[in-house]
C-alpha cells in the first residue's frame, strides 16, 4: 500500500504553491493556517520567481499571448512559447496568489492599461476571438477581481450545437473540442464562484459539462473510441491542453459549488484510469510536456514523479471516494 504520509510530506516539502493546497484540501487545516501559507506564494518559491520576471508595464515577455517580437516562423520547430502575460497570469492563479494582495491588484491594473492582444489589438481584459484564450482570460480575470462579464456573454453565445466550444468556430467549425470546452468551463466556473454567474452562464456551463460527461471525459460520442491517446497522458502545466485529470479536477471544483450533489457515474471510468496510473510508492508521474520556451520547470521532466499531478490526483480521489462513502452511509 502507498505510504500516504510520506507522499503528503513530499508534497509539503516542494513549494508554498502546493503546500497551502495540501493543507486545505488534503489535511483540512484551519483556514487561518492555509491562508497564511498561501500568502507565501507572493514572496517565496515559484510564485515569487515568476513575479520577479514581470516587466515594468505589468506584462511578461512584453506581450499578451506571445513574447514581443516573437518569430512566428519558429513556432513549428520550437513549439508555442509559454512566457507571455496570459500564461503567467494563469499560472499565478493556479499557484494561488492572493487576489487581494497589493501585487495582484497592481498587476491587474497595469495589464489593463498596457497589454493588448496580438490578434486584434484589443485591450487585454476585453478578450480576443478564440474561445480557448477567452476562457482562460475569464478564469484569470474573475479570480483577480476583474469584471469580465462582456467576455462571458460572448462565450455564452458561442456554444456549439453539441453543447461545448471550439476555438475553430471562427474558421467554420460546428463541433466542440475537449480542449476548448475545458478552458471555457474553468472560466465560467471561476466567474460563478466570484459573482454567482448569470442564468445564461450557468446554463452554458451545464451544457459544456454534459458534452464531456456524455463522452466519459475521453471518448468519441459516435463510436465510444478513445478520442485522443493524449487525453490519458497526464501533464502539468496543461496550458490549453486537455487530459482526464484536468477534466476530473474541474468536476471536483464544480461539485463544490453544489453541496450535496451526487457523484456522476459517467466519471467513473476516468477515475479508475487515474487510479491505475498511481505508482506503487503513491505518486503520479509526468507523462509528457508541451514543447516551447518556458521561464522555468516545476518538475524533473517526463517519466519522473510530478508533485502537481500527484496533488491534483489526490484531491480528485479524496473527493470522489468521499462522495461514495457519504452515499453508502446515507
Amino acid at each position: 500500500m502507498p505510504d500516504h504520509d510520506r507522499v503528503i510530506g513530499w508534497l509539503s516539502d516542494t513549494d508554498p504553491a502546493l503546500r497551502w493546497q495540501v493543507m486545505r484540501d488534503l489535511l483540512d487545516a484551519p483556514e487561518t493556517a492555509w491562508r497564511a501559507e498561501r500568502s507565501k506564494v507572493e514572496t517565496g518559491g515559484w510564485g515569487a520567481r515568476l513575479l520577479s520576471l514581470q516587466d515594468d508595464d505589468g506584462q511578461w515577455a512584453g506581450g499578451a499571448f506571445a513574447p514581443r517580437d516573437f518569430d512566428w516562423s519558429r513556432w513549428k520547430t520550437l513549439g508555442q512559447p509559454w512566457t507571455a502575460t496570459c500564461i503567467a497570469l494563469t499560472q499565478l492563479r493556479e499557484f494561488g496568489l492572493d487576489p487581494a494582495s497589493d501585487r495582484a491588484r497592481r498587476t491587474v491594473e497595469l495589464i489593463g492599461r498596457h497589454s493588448r492582444w496580438e490578434e486584434g489589438s484589443q485591450p487585454y481584459w476585453e478578450g480576443e476571438v478564440e474561445e480557448c484564450i477567452n476562457g482562460r482570460t475569464v478564469a484569470d480575470g474573475a479570480y483577480f477581481g476583474v469584471d469580465v462579464t462582456p467576455i462571458v456573454e460572448r462565450l455564452v453565445g458561442e456554444v456549439q450545437p453539441d453543447g461545448g466550444w471550439n476555438c475553430e468556430r471562427c474558421n467554420g467549425s460546428h463541433r466542440s473540442s475537449f480542449a476548448t470546452t475545458i478552458n471555457v468551463l474553468e472560466g465560467l466556473l471561476e466567474y460563478e464562484i466570484a459573482t454567482g454567474g448569470t442564468e445564461a452562464s450557468r446554463a452554458a456551463r451545464k451544457s459544456g459539462e454534459e458534452y464531456l460527461l456524455k463522452r466519459g471525459l475521453f471518448r468519441r460520442a459516435a463510436t465510444g473510441e478513445n478520442a485522443d491517446e493524449a487525453f490519458l497522458a497526464l501533464l502539468y502545466p496543461n496550458r490549453w491542453r486537455y487530459d482526464i485529470l484536468r477534466g476530473l479536477h474541474y468536476f471536483r471544483a464544480s461539485s463544490m459549488q453544489s453541496p450535496g450533489a451526487q457523484p456522476d457515474e459517467r466519471l467513473g471510468e476516468a477515475i479508475e484510469i487515474l487510479r491505475s496510473k498511481r505508482d506503487e510508492s503513491g505518486v503520479w508521474f509526468l507523462d509528457w510536456q508541451t514543447p516551447g520556451q518556458v521561464w522555468f520547470h516545476m518538475d524533473d521532466g517526463p517519466g519522473k514523479p510530478s508533485p502537481w499531478i500527484t496533488l491534483r490526483a489526490l484531491k480528485v480521489l479524496r473527493w470522489w471516494d468521499g462522495l461514495h462513502a457519504e452515499r453508502r452511509s446515507g
